[in-house]
């Protein structure tokens, strides 16, 4: 093979799992891409219509940690949603420094759309995994996020 036609050497980051992940990542959510952005479903949209309909009244500070998104992301990404007329924000009761968060009507149609679109997606990504090795692949992913000891 003409050295031009070789590919770039990586050196170390072909031992770097970070380096690895974050290929894995841009994957996946190219994928996620060509089945969701016709609804324009991003993965962080459908993790939050997602984790609201899990939870409804959640407060987006706690919205915001359950996804694992900065509050300040959370904050314009809930008011497109909201110009959408996916999600509605209530002003608590008790607390009005918080705003409870619902979704409506259109939000659960289309997060209905969006979960079987996600299902599909998610069986193409993992055709080249047993369901065994899926399951560990969850389970080893997983440990990154506990807590060190």
């Amino acid at each position: 093979m003409p050295a031009n036609r070789k590919p770039p050497a990586i050196g170390c980051l072909a031992n770097h799992v970070g380096f690895h992940l974050r290929l894995a990542q841009l994957a996946v959510f190219e994928h996620f891409a060509s089945r969701l952005d016709e609804i324009e479903v991003t993965p962080a949209i459908f993790s939050v219509l997602e984790v609201l309909q899990q939870n409804d009244g959640i407060t987006q500070s706690k919205l915001a940690a359950a996804v694992s998104l900065e509050r300040s992301s959370v904050v314009p990404l809930l008011d497109k949603l909201a110009k959408r007329g996916l999600v509605e924000r209530r002003t608590s009761t008790t607390d009005r420094r918080h705003n409870h968060l619902h979704l409506t009507e259109a939000g659960r149609e289309l997060l209905a759309d969006a979960v079987r679109r996600a299902s599909l997606h998610e069986k193409e990504v993992c055709k080249p995994f047993t369901i065994a090795e899926k399951k560990l692949l969850l389970e080893l992913l997983g440990r990154f996020r506990r807590p060190k000891t």
